[in-house]
């Protein structure tokens, strides 16, 4: 290596100080205990998230979990928005399409699928697992960012007068997701039957929900 190369490796080197190096480190670790914990979530379920049973997998003390969330809470917390991370990518990669009844089909098909690809964390977000765990305003945040896909598509049916004007947009997305958000409840309760039995109430309710939004295009 010439010394023109060792100087300019030199000079293109980031010094960071003590704090931003521990920064980092503790950032670093953060990622693998939530990445630990996403694991336990997706192959034991909710329950069997604790601190004990993370830093067992971790292989250090409750005292660094504690040090690094506070508390369960805390930890649950990064879970949640990881969550949304996965709703958000389900949706996105979710079929286009110029009829916005046909859109929002597709949208409420990918909102099914998630809750059945990740039940945990579904079960996680929005159905209580952790007792003592309620979504802050940045976890909310989160929840909002993932659902903006439908936001988009119903704002849009709006501005081009499918969906009348007199309703709020913010109430129409509350009936639509609140609306699939019971059918999975229902279903995860036992109350609904098998998945086929389930999955066939959920698609006539979303059938119904975008033909009474848009008769039009029903």
């Amino acid at each position: 290596m010439s010394d023109q190369d060792i100087s300019s490796n030199a000079n293109s080197r980031v010094l960071k100080t003590y704090q931003e190096a521990r920064l980092q480190n503790l950032e670093n670790l953060r990622k693998l205990v939530v990445d630990a914990a996403a694991t336990i979530l997706q192959e034991e379920g909710p329950e069997a998230v604790t601190v004990r049973k993370v830093s067992q997998k971790m292989g250090c003390s409750t005292k660094i979990i504690y040090n690094l969330f506070v508390n369960k809470e805390g930890l649950a917390q990064q879970l949640y928005l990881d969550g949304c991370k996965l709703l958000a990518y389900e949706l996105e990669r979710t079929p286009q399409a110029a009829d916005p009844a046909q859109h929002l089909q597709n949208l409420g098909e990918a909102f099914w699928q998630f809750g059945q690809r990740y039940s945990s964390y579904y079960k996680l977000m929005f159905g209580g697992a952790f007792a003592d765990f309620k979504p802050d305003e940045e976890s909310l945040n989160g929840t909002v960012t993932a659902m903006r896909q439908l936001l988009t598509v119903i704002s849009n049916a709006q501005q081009q007068g499918l969906i009348p004007g007199q309703y709020d947009t913010e109430l129409v997305i509350r009936v639509f997701w609140a609306s699939l958000h019971g059918v999975i409840h229902l279903y995860m309760g036992g109350h609904l039957g098998d998945v086929q039995s389930a999955h066939a109430v959920y698609r006539q309710t979303l059938s119904l929900i975008v033909s009474s939004l848009l008769p039009d295009k029903a």
